[in-house]
């Protein structure tokens, strides 16, 4: 008979599971048939805690094969997380919203280009002497902003 459970791996006192398909008899750590994720229980910060293939596991489920309780859990927290992960990019509300008229980005950047082109003086202000910035509206008293007080 075929199961799905953890096979320990890493260090002392620095657990890491890989999820296998191996047949019963097979030690815990020994042959398997197929490693279809993982799962670090001692992950911090940034590193990725599970990972799981679900149409491998979906695949292996048909056939007959039998989770282990913890791979049981495992699995169905990697679908709740996959489903959390689908409603949030499908809402759109974490991205900024795009440009209805992409032909404004097009005008901004080609009257960018000059001025990216142009040397700026060696003894001026960069500020005063830089043409100002796409989009952007030059202020009614540049001449004032450049005296100094």
């Amino acid at each position: 008979m075929v199961t799905i459970r953890l096979a320990r791996h890493g260090g002392k006192k620095k657990p890491f599971y890989h999820v296998t398909v191996a047949e019963r008899s097979a030690k815990r750590d020994g042959r398997f048939i197929e490693r279809v994720g993982f799962y670090n229980p001692v992950a911090r910060g940034q590193e990725e805690e599970l990972r799981i293939d679900l149409t491998r596991v979906d695949y292996w489920l048909s056939t007959g094969a039998q989770p282990s309780d913890r791979v049981s859990q495992l699995v169905a927290r990697w679908r709740k997380m996959q489903a959390q992960q689908a409603l949030g990019d499908a809402s759109g509300d974490d991205e900024p919203a795009a440009d209805p008229d992409p032909a404004s980005d097009l005008e901004s950047t080609a009257d960018a280009k000059p001025a990216a082109d142009a040397e700026p003086a060696a003894d001026a202000e960069p500020a005063a002497d830089a043409e100002p910035a796409a989009g952007v509206e030059p202020a009614a008293d540049a001449e004032s902003s450049t005296e100094p007080a």
